[in-house]
């Protein structure tokens, strides 16, 4: 639809590395503006939340450096009123949910989502319908607070601090009534940007793990990935372009791959990114030795 990136940037980004504001697109790690929207930002949506890829829309120029735009009216506006969804989860179907829901009611919590799911489910229906539920009600103008026994209820490690994530991007809160961290937690205080951090370290260490494997497997003589359809001339070509300050899109609608089984066809947007950000790192990393290699010869 030709209003998605509007519902799309009516909220934060929730991931840490780009953290873009409501009413602008999100960017890349290299400050320029991405080709697509981060997908835990367009799950925001409930209309988006199974879309597989939301792209920016060339008015706001993908590719080029990126900018805050001014976020959109009625944005940090006063909440009216305030409601209390609560949640509750067993890991088995022998467990009992009883304790739980007593002491959500017991907390004053009337709308309960429940069910019994592991830790390790890739998908909780019941949370994810709370979730959505307090997105909607606080997009409308009333403060929302999610109220769970125990923050294990909610998931652990990367799980938790992810959807702690989202929680604070569509600025609903969390309390929990026992527990480690029991209390209610505002979405910009410290429980949030702790979680945050942890989330951000997770994937920082998921990162470098990948890497390091790529790294042994190159050693011993495996290849990464598919066949590269880049060269030389198309990256001279690129960095020409995007001196120009064309969108990824335009740059590579106008490269041509020149080998393989896609020859004679435009590579992708993403293959353009890639092999001008690899170019750029490469560039970064030979920097301090070109000058300390300039300043000895001196």
């Amino acid at each position: 639809m030709s209003d998605d990136f509007q519902r799309v940037e009516a909220h934060d980004c929730p991931m840490s590395t780009c953290a873009a504001p409501a009413g602008s697109p999100c960017r890349t790690t290299k400050g320029r503006v991405a080709i697509q929207y981060h997908t835990a930002r367009f799950r925001l949506v409930p209309s988006l939340a199974k879309a597989l890829n939301v792209p920016v829309p060339p008015v706001r120029k993908p590719g080029t450096p990126w900018v805050e735009l001014p976020r959109p009216a009625g944005a940090g506006a006063e909440p009216v009123g305030h409601v209390r969804i609560g949640y509750a989860r067993a890991s088995t179907a022998r467990q009992s949910l009883d304790s739980q829901l007593d002491s959500l009611a017991a907390a004053g919590v009337t709308r309960v989502f429940s069910e019994k799911v592991s830790t390790r489910a890739t998908s909780r229906p019941e949370l994810e319908k709370a979730v959505t539920l307090a997105r909607e009600i606080r997009a409308s103008g009333v403060a929302v607070t999610l109220v769970v026994h125990e923050h294990k209820r909610l998931g652990r490690g990367i799980d938790l601090a992810t959807l702690a994530e989202e929680l604070r991007a569509s600025d609903v809160g969390l309390e929990f009534l026992t527990g480690e961290l029991q209390g209610s937690h505002d979405p910009g205080g410290v429980v949030f940007t702790v979680l945050a951090a942890l989330s951000g370290m997770e994937r920082e260490y998921i990162r470098d793990r990948t890497l390091e494997g790529h790294e042994s497997a190159r050693k011993r003589g495996k290849s990464i990935g598919g066949a590269s359809v880049t060269d030389d001339d198309m990256l001279g070509m690129a960095l020409h372009l995007r001196d120009q300050e064309l969108s990824l899109r335009e740059i590579a609608a106008r490269l041509v791959i020149t080998k393989g089984a896609r020859k004679g066809h435009h590579p992708s947007p993403a293959t353009v990114l890639r092999m001008l950000r690899e170019h750029d790192e490469r560039t970064a990393a030979t920097q301090p030795v070109a000058a300390l290699e300039a300043a000895e010869s001196a």
